[in-house]
């Protein structure tokens, strides 16, 4: 019996969505943004070289056919990435009004978003009043701080310290449809953070705020860092994904990394977090060799997002892309006959972009398992309809199955 793996790396676009003239980066539109694309080309060029030096190597991703996806979407030919693809290869264009995590995994899982997120306003103060009085309640604070846009090391760094002293929470928010709270895991307490961002999580999901992220951190002024304990507290889906169709024909789903969180734990058998996406590989890794015969395994490396798109560090991206290249070997070759893996993408985030912000692209989907075969412009859905096909299981979302 087939077993399926689908691999989502977080913000590896690809270029080329239609509607990038739509999104914005401050007052820049998103269009001609290409994560992959302008990353291969700042190696080729010399422009990538802090821990790392040269053209972007990522033999296993590209004879699956990641430089064919590359073109396909978006025209460009990626210096480094011509290898004839030797796997399933095409790219995908989301239809939801988001460039963000949930409507991207929801979307690749079968389910479109069918309402606008509510977004917060790029003002100070960013939130409304009633919003954070109730949130300083919860925490038994006498106030708030921060009520920004902002990114989450630079609020942090100037809010910290009173942070610290008042024990008052840090409340900030970005581009995307999320609240975020940000509190020092020792002065305040991880669970007692934990537990305000799941109290006030209804009062924002009734708003359509897609995500109230905890954002937990370490260190004293001068010297902090985020911790690996971040929970994302999502709304549920609004219609069965993948995950809830696989479960409901008795297969296994398991989840790694932060799908539990970003599904509301919905239609997952099993879910392992932690050491960051090093800890996430192995988790993958194991998988590989343990995963029941039938099942679902759905995984997220969080970090090219985070640690890399966000404070727009090329080099680091790089870096990360060409070892998650060399675990995807290692993975693949554990792989038995009639399994299926998908590498794919949410969204983009180009670390050569403006802003600080996702870019809105189409995303790779890249293939083991069923030997060469273009597949061309699909949907983000026909992802997880193609899954669900291969595992025999009835798709009951809009995407069809292009395997």
């Amino acid at each position: 019996m087939t077993r399926a793996f689908l691999i989502v790396m977080d913000s590896a676009g690809i270029g080329g969505a239609p509607d990038a003239g739509d999104f914005f980066n401050g007052t820049l539109p998103d269009t001609g943004a290409n994560t992959l694309g302008h990353i291969a080309l700042a190696c080729a060029e010399g422009r990538a070289e802090v821990g790392r030096s040269g053209p972007l190597r990522v033999p296993n991703l590209d004879a699956l056919g990641l430089g064919a996806a590359i073109r396909l979407a978006s025209g460009l030919s990626a210096p480094g990435l011509g290898a004839e693809p030797q796997g399933i290869w095409g790219a995908a264009t989301a239809v939801s009004k988001g460039k963000d995590t949930p409507s991207g995994h929801w979307e690749l899982a079968g389910v479109p978003v069918p309402f606008d997120w509510t977004y917060f306003p790029d003002t100070d103060p960013a939130f409304p009043p009633d919003l954070l009085a109730k949130v300083a309640g919860l925490a038994g604070a006498a106030g708030t701080l921060a009520n920004t846009h902002a990114s989450g090391m630079p609020v942090i760094n100037a809010f910290g310290e009173r942070h610290m002293h008042s024990g008052w929470p840090i409340c900030y928010t970005s581009a995307d449809s999320v609240f975020q709270i940000a509190a020092h895991e020792e002065t305040f307490g991880l669970e007692r953070l934990l537990r305000l961002c799941e109290a006030i999580a209804p009062t924002l999901h009734a708003m359509r705020v897609g995500r109230v992220i905890a954002r937990p951190f370490l260190g004293q002024p001068g010297n902090f860092r985020r911790t690996n304990n971040r929970h994302d507290y999502a709304m549920e889906p609004p219609s069965p994904t993948l995950c809830d169709w696989v479960q409901g024909a008795g297969r296994k789903v398991y989840g790694i990394g932060k799908i539990g969180d970003i599904f509301s734990g919905r239609g997952l058998s099993e879910v392992r977090k932690g050491g960051g996406d090093v800890g996430l590989m192995e988790h993958l890794l194991s998988f590989g060799d343990e995963a029941e015969e039938g099942s679902l395994t759905f995984a997220n490396f969080v970090e090219f997002d985070t640690l890399y798109g966000h404070p727009r560090d090329v080099s680091g991206y790089a870096r990360a892309l060409e070892w998650f290249d060399a675990c995807a070997g290692q993975f693949l070759a554990r792989l038995r006959p009639g399994d299926l893996a998908i590498f794919t993408a949410d969204h983009g985030n180009d670390p050569t972009w403006a802003g600080t912000d996702h870019t809105r692209e189409r995303v790779p989907v890249l293939g083991w398992g069923l030997g060469p075969r273009a597949i061309g412009q699909i949907g983000f859905v026909d992802v997880g309809a193609s899954v669900a096909a291969r595992l025999g299981v009835p798709a009951e979302g809009p995407g069809r199955s292009v395997l």
